[in-house]
């Protein structure tokens, strides 16, 4: 592997400290170590005018939300973001480094809506409520400042994964009307056997057995996998989906699913963009604060909102 430096020095701290992979810990403390891990590569919060905590209807109870707010302005456009943690870890609080670093550069607010977790709630419950938070908040956009016509969907990891499934919901269901789908190295298949899933078996990093001990965690059969919603590579037609930016990393287990989903896109006609980054791993889009690749990648982000939202 020729790994970027600043991700070299991090997975050699992390061999050094003998650093367990979070497939070979209990619940609790996958989650917890998780949380400390992406708190650590995120550097400093980025200041935005306003942080606030809210809630949203959802088909089992009540979604928490997080709203982020570049300014008094408005109505703003708007993405709705989804956090990574293989639906098995993870909070609106995972995602919080990721959200404060997009509105002011994007000139947007950024809504991270919470989900139901896996195993103890498994497939499809993640995709409902990440589509009724995406539906209920357009539906009520103007409560948020933000603009009903200017509203786009995203997330890393299992969090792109989910963008993509309410992409396709809100296609098929006849809305919310999206303008771009932001998808940040996504699972996208199931039955993946590609050469960066059977390449990819670095201890230290995020590899083959993770993705498949997330997945362990939350289908509850193996055929829940050949299921678009849980697959999106495997649905028939991925055409009239909204313009996308798919984001991958060159180590990183997930890498081609996430570019074979994006290629199939714009084969379909939707205007889409792949982007890899030579030298990362799973996981850098959140190291911003540690890593210039992460800073890049956000920036590119920025730059895929501006222009679906006509910025």
């Amino acid at each position: 592997m020729n790994l970027d430096p600043q991700i070299q020095a991090m997975r050699e701290q992390r061999r050094r400290d003998g650093a367990p992979q979070l497939y070979t810990l209990s619940l609790a403390e996958a989650r917890a170590a998780d949380l400390a891990s992406i708190r650590a590569g995120g550097g400093d919060p980025e200041p935005v005018h306003e942080v606030r905590d809210a809630s949203v209807p959802g088909p089992a109870g009540d979604i928490p939300v997080r709203v982020y707010r570049p300014s008094t302005g408005g109505p703003l456009p708007l993405l709705v973001y989804f956090f990574g943690g293989g639906w098995t870890l993870g909070s609106i609080d995972t995602s919080d480094g990721i959200c404060r670093s997009l509105p002011n550069s994007a000139g947007c607010l950024v809504v991270t809506a919470g989900y139901r977790l896996a195993p103890e709630h498994r497939f499809p419950a993640a995709v409902d409520d990440c589509y009724a938070a995406t539906a209920w908040i357009a539906s009520h956009a103007t409560d948020f400042g933000a603009d009903p016509a200017r509203i786009a969907v995203g997330g890393d990891s299992a969090g792109g994964n989910l963008a993509a499934a309410v992409a396709l919901l809100a296609r098929d269901r006849g809305g919310p009307r999206l303008a771009g789908q932001l998808l940040v190295y996504p699972n996208t298949d199931y039955l993946s056997d590609t050469e960066s899933m059977r390449d990819n078996g670095d201890p230290w990093l995020f590899n083959h057995h993770s993705v498949a001990w997330y997945w362990q965690h939350y289908l509850g059969t193996p055929d829940d996998g050949r299921n678009p919603l849980a697959s999106p590579l495997r649905a028939d037609d991925l055409g009239g989906l909204p313009p996308a930016l798919v984001v991958t990393a060159e180590y990183d287990p997930l890498r081609d699913q996430g570019e074979e989903y994006g290629h199939r896109l714009a084969d379909a006609g939707v205007p889409a963009v792949v982007s890899r980054y030579p030298g990362t791993v799973h996981g850098f889009f959140a190291m911003a604060g540690t890593v210039d690749a992460g800073r890049a990648a956000i920036a590119e982000a920025v730059g895929a909102l501006r222009g679906w939202f006509g910025s």
